[in-house]
């Protein structure tokens, strides 16, 4: 029996080779970039580049923009992701697709796509702008541009959070005289609360990170992403070291507390 177990195991070694190679080479392509850049770390001033006005400007802004848009996005995505986990009612499928759609867009078209609705010479834009409210070229127009792209997240994550529950524990609650709400808050919630958090991290380093949008809707005022290119075309590889370090730090936080949390879902279970 023995000997049988272990030539099981050695066959199954055999055929996990192939994918095996396959797969380590995307994963040296994936180290490749991180290596090489990583050793010209030495050819600049980190903490010379990381205290310029301009660099620490920009990483006030998307330090204060990002959690916001993470904010604006949990508030109301968790309750969206809630209704389509629970709850079918004509249009869903639609529904879904709108959610989907910011996540396989370029993101200079989402940019673009916003600019004809909040736009300084739209409707909307204009109405702010009578109050003094500017829609883009400003911290919210970074938040407008941040939510677009990165709300998505959340709602996909959480959605399969929620549709991972019994909904006899629900029903339960329910039958013990929780009303909805109470038995959202109380029930679901915190038993979705591992693929929330996990879908709000994910939100959060989207919104850091996202450029293009943002390029197209606040070129000004600079955020970290708007930053680096500014710097790359005045600059080169050199000039945007620090600040890209500096990304580099949150990502790999973002990558420990994914990995603390646990598997992630990524797509919207049907």
């Amino acid at each position: 029996m023995s000997y049988v177990g272990r030539l099981g195991s050695g066959e199954s070694g055999r055929e996990l080779l192939v994918p095996a190679v396959l797969g380590g080479v995307l994963l040296v392509y994936f180290l490749l970039p991180f290596v090489a850049f990583l050793s010209r770390t030495g050819t600049a001033n980190v903490l010379a580049g990381l205290s310029t006005p301009g660099t620490q400007e920009a990483i006030r802004n998307s330090l204060l923009t990002a959690p916001v848009s993470t904010a604006i996005a949990t508030v109301f995505g968790v309750p969206l992701a809630y209704v389509l986990a629970r709850r079918s009612f004509p249009g869903k499928r639609v529904v879904e697709a709108v959610v989907i759609l910011p996540l396989v867009l370029p993101p200079v078209v989402g940019g673009a796509m916003l600019l004809t609705a909040v736009g300084q010479f739209t409707p909307l834009g204009s109405a702010a702008e009578t109050v003094g409210i500017a829609l883009t070229n400003s911290l919210l127009g970074v938040i407008l541009a941040q939510v677009f792209v990165a709300a998505p997240f959340v709602i996909i994550t959480a959605r399969a959070g929620f549709g991972a529950i019994d909904e006899r524990l629900e029903r339960a609650s329910r039958s013990l005289g929780y009303g909805p709400l109470r038995t959202f808050w109380n029930v679901s919630l915190p038993m979705a609360r591992g693929a929330i958090v996990a879908g709000v991290v994910l939100t959060f380093a989207r919104a850091i990170g996202e450029f293009g949008a943002t390029m197209m809707v606040a070129y000004n005022p600079r955020t970290m992403p708007t930053r680096l290119w500014v710097e790359f075309i005045t600059g080169g590889i050199d000039e945007i070291i620090p600040l890209a370090l500096a990304l580099l730090a949150i990502t790999l936080l973002v990558v420990a507390s994914i990995q603390r949390l646990g598997r992630v879902p990524t797509v919207i279970d049907r």
